[in-house]
């Protein structure tokens, strides 16, 4: 167990790519049925839509449909070039019909350039972004919402069924722009190819840009993706994957090799004040039910309180 004075250390499951398209249903429906008998409390669905992956929206709404316990993570769901009213509207229903089991995550644009494009903005990214996060918030939060800024406009704007607390709003991000983006806007932070010292001083760079914007953070509401290289997978491959994303630095600090250098790699997050991990493995599952299981064996003694 690992314990940590910012609150209780938690680890889910992050979805990668499917085994095959020919069976992209069937192995979705496996995964979910799969958590729903293990012990692991989350399933994280990326947003890329050029891959053969689950539609986070979309899946989040099939798997907390087909479970009772299971939190649902949309992280990181591209937030710019979307409606956020419309937005805003899914979101409030699907907490209504699974309270307290939706966990939206927001980025400022697609990973990968080839989504890009999927994502058109009509200004400047940033002010899009920002922005759109205004609407989404207050929509989630108010009887009746009047906005005219310079990409949405309001009048009298009402999403139904609103839940009575809105779900809490987490941003990704690495820049530093984005952290204190993430302090002035967000109720937490899930960060993705950072080495331990980078998250330990992302918690910082957001705790002051939250004090300065006179609001906190929850104390447990930072936390990272695990990019893990699981024995029988080509290493190789995952590392450079990871360089492709930080060039800047040595792979090996941002990928779990093995379960052991994944549990590592977690305790060392931990000490630099991250309490909520992702762990998503570098390729293809071919049996998930074998898979939780050794996940819960490997990674479950880590969790808290």
């Amino acid at each position: 167990m690992v314990h940590s004075p910012h609150g209780k250390v938690r680890i889910g499951v992050g979805l990668v790519g499917a085994r095959s398209t020919d069976e992209f249903g069937t192995e979705f429906e496996e995964l979910v049925d799969a958590l729903d008998r293990s012990t692991v409390d989350s399933l994280w669905l990326a947003d890329l839509a050029s891959k053969s992956v689950v539609d986070p929206m979309v899946g989040s709404t099939w798997a907390a449909a087909r479970t009772r316990r299971l939190k649902v993570g949309t992280g990181v769901t591209v937030l710019s070039g979307r409606n956020p009213m419309l937005l805003a509207a899914e979101l409030a229903t699907l907490t209504v019909l699974a309270p307290k089991r939706i966990l939206p995550v927001f980025g400022i644009r697609a990973a990968s350039p080839e989504d890009r494009q999927l994502h058109p903005v009509p200004g400047r990214l940033a002010d899009v972004f920002e922005e759109s996060l205004v609407v989404l918030r207050r929509l989630l939060s108010e009887d009746s919402v009047t906005h005219h800024g310079e990409f949405f406009t309001l009048d009298g704007a009402t999403v139904l069924p609103r839940p009575p607390r809105p779900p809490d709003i987490w941003l990704g991000g690495r820049a530093d722009v984005g952290l204190r983006r993430a302090g002035r806007l967000a109720d937490g932070w899930l960060a993705s190819f950072l080495t331990p010292a980078e998250t330990a001083r992302g918690r910082t760079v957001i705790e002051k840009a939250a004090g300065d914007a006179g609001r906190t953070i929850d104390d447990d509401h930072y936390g990272t993706n695990i990019w893990a290289a699981l024995p029988g997978t080509d290493l190789d491959a995952a590392l450079e994957r990871a360089a492709q994303q930080r060039p800047d630095i040595d792979p090996r600090e941002i990928v779990g090799i093995g379960w052991e250098g994944t549990a590592e790699l977690i305790r060392r997050h931990v000490e630099g004040g991250l309490t909520k991990f992702v762990v998503r493995p570098s390729a293809p599952i071919p049996d998930w039910f074998a898979y939780l299981d050794r996940f819960s064996a490997e990674l479950g003694p880590l969790e808290s309180g």
